[in-house]
């Protein structure tokens, strides 16, 4: 195939109408990226059968490698929220343990070569395929969507009616209380916009570099290939850790006053 039809074909989604349940059709509200919601669920699946597999087999004495790593893990999480987090709830730290490890196992699937996984799917007539969850925006939106509503639970359950009073006279005082909920709104709505771009547009990027690179010839591939991967590597990392980050700040300045 031409360049531009191979950059395409790598762009897009397998995809299932929700009204006709047909591959390969629809584009509108009603149509779901198959491959993103497949990829998404058994990454997560991954890590939970992983942690549970850890959690019934700790021992105090000489631990293996795989339970050094989640202890290692575990603990840079946990001392992360205790530096940014001020509320009392027991949901953030396991929440951002979750947010950390799916986040990053679904940016690391960007590390296998961009034909790899099509060329195998392709046997069994799978003729679209994205790999990275977290290069849709789908994706990034609703886990950002998932924590705007928990931003937004925290705020009515930890102020209550202290909220309203907020909303009302900060940040320009009582007699400016139409500006001060235009703010508030913008500042709200501006969150799960935060996290989700930056995630898949830095996610994205990196997708089409890959893509790009591997339409080099295969006797250079492998020198930009190589050092991007390694600097992708960097990429995929502090993405998770910055998505994560955010969350439990937006959490935390939810149970705190203006």
């Amino acid at each position: 195939m031409s360049q531009d039809n191979y950059i395409e074909h790598h762009l897009e989604h397998l995809t299932l109408n929700l009204k006709t349940f047909t591959l390969g059709e629809g584009g509108g509200f009603w149509t779901l990226n198959l491959d993103t919601f497949v990829v998404g669920l058994l990454t997560a699946l991954i890590i939970a059968v992983v942690f549970r597999y850890i959690a019934a087999r700790m021992q105090s004495g000489v631990p293996g490698k795989l339970q050094n790593f989640v202890e290692v893990v575990i603990g840079f999480v946990d001392r992360t929220v205790n530096e940014s987090y001020h509320g009392k709830s027991q949901l953030i730290a396991p929440l951002a343990l979750t947010i950390f490890c799916w986040i990053f196992l679904m940016n690391t699937l960007d590390l296998l070569p961009v034909d790899l996984v099509p060329t195998i799917l392709n046997m069994f007539g799978v003729t679209h395929f994205k790999i990275v969850p977290t290069a849709d925006p789908n994706m990034t939106f609703a886990m950002s969507i998932s924590i705007f509503f928990l931003i937004i639970f925290y705020n009515i359950t930890v102020k209550g009616w202290h909220l309203g009073k907020e909303i009302l006279t900060k940040p320009f005082g009582p007699y400016l209380f139409p500006l001060n909920i235009l703010f508030r709104v913008l500042e709200e709505v501006a969150r799960p916009f935060s996290l989700a771009l930056r995630l898949f547009g830095n996610m994205f990027a990196g997708e089409v570099i890959f893509v790009l690179i591997a339409m080099m010839p295969w006797w250079v591939q492998w020198l930009p290939g190589g050092v991007w991967a390694i600097f992708h590597i960097l990429i995929i990392t502090i993405q998770a850790f910055i998505f994560m980050m955010l969350s439990i700040a937006y959490l935390s300045m939810a149970h705190d006053s203006h």
